[in-house]
């Protein structure tokens, strides 16, 4: 609770070790999970398509060697 109260002087928007704002922190954290996602997303999609491949792949070999 005394994080949100700012009981020890000014609060200032920078983290004490650098000058760099502590939004940029959490905004390269924010950009890491977006990547992360959107590289689970296209795996998943990729997974999709090679198994679509294989079932195109032998609904093909079906029909030529039965259907012929």
């Amino acid at each position: 609770m005394t994080m949100l109260t700012h009981t020890r002087g000014s609060f200032t928007p920078y983290s004490s070790g650098r000058r760099t704002p502590v939004r940029a922190n959490t905004a390269t954290a924010h950009m890491a999970a977006v990547k992360r996602f959107c590289l689970c997303a296209l795996v998943a999609l990729m997974a999709g398509g090679a198994a679509g491949g294989v079932v195109a792949v032998k609904t093909a070999a079906y029909f030529w060697r039965f259907h012929n």
